[in-house]
């Protein structure tokens, strides 16, 4: 059949939806899993689109291609928290070779496309990745000031860590991003849902 390998490629990405992550879900049930955190930040990216410094040079379909893939090498790496040190030592190597393996299932020349969209998106140099990156990573912070935050007072999460993961991260692609980060940074400070430092 000549569309089997995208046939299984989609089968095999199915396994995201059993990547649980750190993060809980916005009621507090639960821990989010990959294909959640995938779809919701695949929304709010269009949603922020125009709050976005330089949008003029931003493809939105591509920032869409990026978030909808970067986290298919979880199936293989797992989901490492961003404030686990330890674990996040060797991780791009880790989630490269994944990227190779899952990638691999397709033809070219989409095998190839899909892993250097995935690249583009780890080195956050380009506008498109720059705001892709500040999507995916501004995501859970809302989720974190907008709940108990059980995914960082469980792990002890540090005003110093949550600044140097995610500021400048966030505060580059835009200036609205920038502004609501520091509101909501105040807010779980005085919430004591952040380690102040």
């Amino acid at each position: 059949m000549k569309i089997q390998k995208e046939i299984d490629f989609i089968l095999a990405i199915d396994a995201l939806k059993n990547v649980n992550r750190r993060n809980y879900n916005a009621d507090d049930s639960r821990r989010e899993n990959t294909a959640e955190h995938s779809w919701q930040i695949i929304v709010l990216a269009q949603i922020l689109y125009p709050y976005a410094k330089d949008n003029h040079n931003i493809n939105l379909l591509r920032v869409i291609r990026m978030l909808s893939i970067h986290d298919l090498v979880e199936i293989d790496a797992g989901d490492t928290f961003l404030f686990d040190e330890v674990g996040m030592q060797g991780k791009f190597e880790r989630e490269k070779m994944a990227a190779k393996r899952i990638f691999g299932i397709l033809d070219e020349p989409l095998s190839t496309d899909f892993y250097n969209l995935w690249i583009e998106f780890e080195e956050e140099k380009t506008p498109d990745a720059i705001f892709a990156c500040a999507i995916d990573r501004i995501m859970p912070f809302i989720l974190n000031a907008h709940t108990s935050a059980k995914s960082w007072t469980e792990a002890g999460v540090t005003e110093k860590q949550v600044r140097a993961m995610l500021e400048t991260a966030i505060c580059r692609s835009s200036d609205d991003l920038g502004d609501c980060f520091k509101t909501l940074m105040e807010r779980c400070l005085d919430d004591n849902k952040i380690i102040r430092n």
